[in-house]
């Protein structure tokens, strides 16, 4: 079973591979590295990630139907047992947003949230895959608890739950990402009973962030004005496992390769 776990937005793979992804790669611990928003084929994919894949790791991937939109991925040191594109939902089947990944009694699973834009179509879109979703999530954690499996669901999910998840949480009153129906919708998620557990969150309680995205604009990475949107959702048991959680932010602003950081959690 993988026991450190990482995720992360890549925001364009093949950017981020000249901005240093690659060289992440090489020096990571990670077991299982979940991307999302590769905006690449899966052909495209395999190439910019050759580095990797020779060097060992495996590879499968959900492309997107639009290009250069979506697109995620899962990589890992072994290959994985099964896969499966898609969270049942046809709207979504080749959306490249959802992909999981069998590894042994543990399956990860990597997702790419609609972002969504306040009274918007977009903001419909995201809805309905919330929905959808989350009758996904309610059957995969009773299924994982009948057949004594694991589940961890990586990924960027475009929705800070609480006030500690976003800096200027004041100024995004009436933004997606943070409006009260999304916040609902995660209570919802991780309610006593549910099945599922917001790793890091669990691993830092009552602080603000760790902020996993910040903005390209003006001062907010300095500034460390981020959101928390990226998360490891597991069932509580394998949640129970995890050690440490940590958000791997870059140094500097010019050291970014993406505007999200890595996301890692050690599980015993």
């Amino acid at each position: 079973m993988p026991r450190i776990i990482t995720t992360v937005n890549v925001n364009g793979v093949r950017a981020a591979a000249r901005k240093g992804l690659t060289e992440w790669i090489e020096q990571t611990d990670a077991d299982v590295v979940c991307l999302q928003e590769t905006r690449a084929s899966d052909k495209q994919l395999a190439e910019t990630l050759a580095p990797a894949l020779a060097g060992g790791w495996h590879l499968v991937s959900a492309e997107p139907a639009a290009k250069g939109r979506n697109g995620v991925a899962v990589l890992s040191r072994t290959p994985a047992d099964a896969v499966r594109l898609g969270h049942g939902d046809e709207e979504f089947l080749d959306a490249g947003r959802y992909i999981e990944a069998d590894f042994g009694d543990l399956t990860v699973a990597s997702l790419y949230l609609p972002s969504g834009e306040a009274l918007t179509p977009k903001q419909e879109e995201k809805e309905r895959f919330m929905k959808s979703f989350a009758t996904h999530l309610a059957a995969i954690a009773a299924a994982a608890e009948t057949a004594k499996r694991h589940v961890v669901v990586c990924g960027d999910w475009n929705i800070a739950h609480t006030e500690l998840d976003l800096k200027n949480w004041k100024a995004n009153k009436k933004s997606s990402g943070f409006l009260p129906n999304e916040r609902e919708w995660m209570d919802v998620l991780f309610a006593d009973g549910s099945g599922w557990v917001d790793v890091v969150r669990a691993q830092h309680p009552h602080v603000a962030g760790p902020y996993s995205w910040w903005s390209y604009r003006g001062k907010a990475f300095d500034n460390d004005s981020g959101w928390r949107i990226d998360y490891q959702v597991a069932t509580r048991e394998f949640a129970e496992r995890a050690d440490t959680a940590v958000v791997e932010r870059a140094e500097t602003y010019d050291a970014r390769w993406s505007d999200h950081a890595p996301v890692t959690v050690s599980y015993r």
